[in-house]
């Protein structure tokens, strides 16, 4: 017996079988079968699974899964491949350090198409996609479809309205940004901006919290922020940052096309993004806890924004 045919025995199955000798497996008799499950890498009646099969699982079993993040992953070059080609959204490839051969064809889709690159041990991959062939690339792909900027302008056309747009700085919390979407759609925001890097992304999870918001608020996806925000002044949007050392909110004029910019639950608005905006706001602490969630302080401002739109009174101490 071979070396390879001797792995198909484990100990137990060898001391039963009777002991005739011989290269294959009649030798050990016309009845004998391995116990099922016996050794690594065996299915029903021992039967040796190809990689990434379950021989007693379903069609679905094998098909691409979820996630803990709630995107869809996408294990091995072609299907990599076929979904940067196609028309879904990928957030974002994941490949194995030191992986060569047709793999620089799917560097050069992803970047091809401004997906976010991971070069990663490949243990990480292995994670990832447990017990599938993936051949060093995995891609986390979005079920949810993103917008692009002209669809925010477009909308507040349409409502007859100034833009009025939400810059989300590295939000990390899959429920903040679910509730902030939700918030935005019923106080009337015509968008909200996410970046690609270090932020949460549109999921399953996000479409939950955000209760329907997913199918009517536009999201944009950017790389970098910063020169959004320039864009954006650009094109005649004033954009302020939400932060503890600015002007109280409700004196402030938020009249006009505006975006206000809430920054990452952690560390707030970053450095270089508040350094592109036109105006700082804050929301005044009263107790003894000094900062609120960010969904909650998106949603002060939001409604800031809605009552100065609608014509509330405002107390403007730039003027005094």
């Amino acid at each position: 017996m071979s070396k390879r045919d001797n792995r198909r025995f484990n100990d137990r199955d060898r001391k039963n079988a009777p002991k005739r000798g011989g290269k294959n497996r009649r030798d050990y008799g016309a009845d004998y079968e391995p116990e099922a499950g016996s050794g690594p890498g065996r299915g029903r009646g021992g039967r040796r699974k190809a990689p990434g099969h379950d021989v007693n699982g379903t069609y679905e079993d094998r098909m691409p899964h979820a996630g803990a993040d709630g995107l869809e992953v996408v294990a091995g070059r072609n299907p990599v491949a076929e979904v940067l080609e196609g028309g879904r959204h990928v957030e974002r490839v994941f490949i194995a350090d030191g992986s060569e051969g047709s793999i620089s064809r799917i560097i050069a889709l992803a970047r091809e198409k401004g997906v976010v690159l991971d070069f990663v041990p490949k243990e990480k991959i292995d994670a990832m996609a447990p017990n599938v062939k993936h051949q060093g690339v995995v891609a986390k792909v979005s079920e949810y479809k993103y917008a692009e900027m002209e669809d925010i302008f477009a909308k507040a056309e349409e409502a007859g309205e100034d833009p009025f747009i939400m810059i989300l700085d590295e939000i990390s919390d899959p429920h903040n940004l679910g509730a902030i979407m939700r918030t935005a759609e019923c106080a009337g925001a015509h968008g909200v901006i996410i970046p690609k890097r270090r932020a949460a992304s549109l999921t399953q999870t996000v479409a939950l919290s955000a209760a329907g918001a997913v199918e009517t608020m536009p999201v944009v996806q950017v790389t970098n922020l910063g020169r959004t925000i320039e864009e954006l002044k650009e094109k005649g949007i004033w954009v302020g940052a939400a932060d503890m050392d600015g002007e109280t909110y409700y004196r402030a004029d938020l009249t006009g096309p505006i975006a206000i910019v809430i920054g990452n639950e952690g560390k707030g608005v970053g450095r270089l993004v508040k350094e592109k905006c036109d105006f700082v706001l804050s929301i005044p602490m009263y107790g003894k806890i000094n900062s609120l969630n960010a969904s909650n302080a998106a949603a002060v401002l939001l409604y800031g924004i809605r009552r100065a739109r609608e014509g509330g009174d405002r107390q403007d101490v730039r003027d005094n």
